[in-house]
């Protein structure tokens, strides 16, 4: 994926990121949008309810470019991972 410039990301609208508020994670593409699912839990200094919000924009996103998502709530990302890490 590329990174988007500091021009671009300027030039994107809050509503094509997943925090519009904090202006994290961009999600105006397929490749965005995926990126934002396997980072969300690594963006910091936002409380629950802009994590809810978050999971929205990005499910609309997601149906919108065709990425499938397996999870029904963000808090289930990860969990098939650390499932996986514990039965190592």
């Amino acid at each position: 994926m590329a990174k988007l410039s500091t021009r671009k990301r300027e030039a994107l609208s809050s509503r094509q990121f997943a925090f519009p508020a904090q202006r994290k994670e961009p999600i105006e593409n397929a490749s965005h949008v995926r990126n934002a699912l396997a980072r969300f839990n690594q963006v910091e200094g936002v409380t629950d309810a802009e994590r809810d919000e978050a999971w929205r924009h990005i499910q609309a996103a997601a149906q919108k470019f065709g990425v499938e998502i397996h999870e029904t709530h963000w808090r289930q990302l990860g969990e098939a991972q650390a499932e996986k890490s514990a039965e190592q």
